[in-house]
């Protein structure tokens, strides 16, 4: 800002004094980034609210709680490969039967959905209920804009957290055996099943928990109506299942929703895993498993996808 300068100025007679500043406005002759840059912009926050990154301790610590319990159990189906291997000979964790890549998502699938319960609405909620989504909405960006980036966002903190303990779990086999070469070659197929059923996961639980976050401004709400849906469906459905049999209980076991994407994982690794043995619905055909599983994501994708775009400042 300049020095100030005296100004006087004459009316009916009288005279006036004032004082002019100049406070440095000056007109913006820099690059015009325009609407992808908004859209990244708007990426790069959704990851780090997801995070907990650059908010306070309290924000981060229940979603690097939930990263670290599932690297944990990557690196404990790991070891205890490894040691019964070590002290049984090569194979012997495979024979005996012990948990492996085509297994964790079942064991890790209920705390990937509590996860996407939690972070979802803290992606969405606080935008809506303070009134910032107007200002995001500004033109040249649009409800689709935001929407496609905040999901986007949501979508790689889920795969990162589906991801990364399969690949220390990985790891830890590889550089386990005793001949890890020979390991990695006889079994690197692992690695792109674990990405393609991990994606299935992370999409579905993701996507499904951001539609409910679109429809409320109170996060509780969200996290809560989240999680009751996935443990009440999946007693209710079971159950009843077992008692209609037939047609019909393969049907109702169908809207298990815990169990939608892991009957997708079942094709991938072309294995039956713990939480799908006994579900009716596994008698169907593949491809009805996972028609059904791209319904129940391409669908609330949609619907949340057309409320936001409506959406105007």
């Amino acid at each position: 800002m300049t020095a100030p300068q005296d100004a006087t100025a004459t009316n009916g007679g009288q005279t006036r004094e004032g004082t002019v500043f100049d406070i440095g406005y000056q007109h913006y002759d820099g690059p015009r980034e325009g609407r992808n840059r908004s859209r990244y912009a708007v990426y790069k926050d959704g990851l780090k609210i997801s995070l907990g990154i650059g908010r306070g301790a309290k924000a981060k610590v229940l979603p690097w709680m939930f990263i670290g319990v599932l690297m944990l159990i990557g690196a404990g189906m790991a070891m205890a490969a490894i040691t019964i291997d070590r002290l049984a000979g090569d194979g012997t964790a495979e024979s005996v039967g012990l948990p492996t890549h085509s297994d964790f998502y079942g064991i890790a699938s209920i705390i990937m959905f509590i996860f996407a319960a939690i972070s979802a609405p803290e992606l969405l909620c606080p935008d809506r209920r303070d009134g910032v989504i107007n200002l995001y909405l500004v033109r040249p960006l649009t409800g689709t804009d935001y929407i496609a980036a905040r999901w986007a966002a949501f979508m790689t903190i889920m795969l990162m957290v589906a991801w990364l303990p399969q690949v220390i779990l990985m790891a830890g086999l590889t550089l386990g055996a005793s001949e890890p070469a020979e390991y990695l070659k006889d079994n690197w197929q692992d690695i792109p099943k674990f990405l393609g059923a991990g994606a299935a996961l992370a999409t579905y639980s993701g996507t499904i928990a951001m539609l409910v976050a679109g429809f409320t401004t109170r996060r509780a709400y969200a996290s809560v109506f989240m999680v009751g849906l996935f443990t009440v469906s999946t007693p209710f459905t079971f159950g009843l299942a077992q008692e209609l049999g037939g047609t019909a209980g393969q049907w109702l076991s169908m809207f298990n929703l815990s169990n939608i994407p892991m009957h997708v994982n079942d094709a991938i690794f072309n294995a039956t895993s713990g939480v799908t043995m006994d579900a009716p619905a596994a008698e169907f055909d593949t491809w009805v498993l996972v028609s059904w599983f791209f319904l129940w994501t391409l669908l609330p994708a949609t619907i949340l996808w057309v409320r936001y775009r409506r959406l105007a400042p």
